[in-house]
């Protein structure tokens, strides 16, 4: 990117806020909140792009649901080397779609990306080569995520796959305090201080709703995958690449 805002949206103890919403503000700062709050961020896009050079095949589509400032569909672009692909990225927020569009000139894709505003669970999944649902699933209606899991299984192509990455939570109390501590103390070590660590908890526990590793193994199982594997995880963010 050109610009490196930085994210202070929960710095100030005065400033009132709810939920947390992907609006104006959060698009300017969304690279550097993400790199400070998620460890292993950059790591899960780069292999978006290693995977798309190796699974990617002729003529397909790639989709990337709950793509925000486009990442994951840049990540895709580079690394497909077969002709005849597009990718599609959709989002809810019109605010994050405007500036991914606003970056995308800057990065001159190969394979051509199209940008739809929409909610993930109305876009038709056809001719799937590879979906990312990269910490995206953990924003739907728990009662929603099997309807969209079995939606992108019908649309994969037999040669697919999904990478899915999330946010966990353990259903051993001692274990989900130690991985939370220890994601908290990255994010102090990113220049966050605990006011914002906690503002920003709270606001998110209104929105995202993670579930336990074997939660989904078991969804994506039953959503009609054949395997299943974990290949990233670094406290409580880990990433799943599904297959047919």
């Amino acid at each position: 990117m050109s610009e490196n805002h930085r994210d202070t949206i929960y710095r100030n103890p005065e400033q009132q806020h709810t939920a947390f919403v992907f609006d104006r503000q959060v698009a300017r700062v969304f690279p550097d909140m993400i790199r400070r709050s998620v460890p292993g961020y950059a790591t899960v896009i780069d292999m978006v792009a290693v995977l798309a050079e190796a699974y990617v095949q002729p003529g397909a589509v790639c989709y990337d649901l709950g793509c925000s400032l486009g990442a994951s569909s840049l990540a895709l672009a580079r690394g497909i080397t077969v002709p005849g692909c597009r990718i599609v990225a959709v989002d809810n927020s019109p605010e994050m779609l405007e500036r991914a569009r606003q970056l995308t000139p800057q990065q001159a894709p190969n394979t051509p990306i199209d940008w739809v505003h929409g909610d993930v669970m109305d876009v038709p999944i056809e001719n799937a080569s590879m979906v990312v649902l990269n910490f995206t699933l953990q924003f739907i209606p728990l009662h929603a995520r099997m309807a969209l899991l079995r939606r992108i299984r019908r649309g994969l192509r037999p040669d697919g796959l999904l990478l899915l990455s999330e946010k966990i939570t353990f259903q051993d109390p001692e274990q989900e305090r130690l991985q939370i501590e220890m994601h908290h103390a990255f994010k102090r070590a990113n220049g966050y201080n605990d006011l914002e660590i906690s503002r920003k908890r709270s606001a998110l526990e209104k929105v995202l709703v993670p579930e336990t590793l074997e939660k989904h193994r078991t969804r994506i199982a039953e959503a009609g995958f054949g395997r299943t594997d974990l290949w990233f995880q670094c406290f409580n963010f880990i990433s799943l690449v599904a297959r047919p």
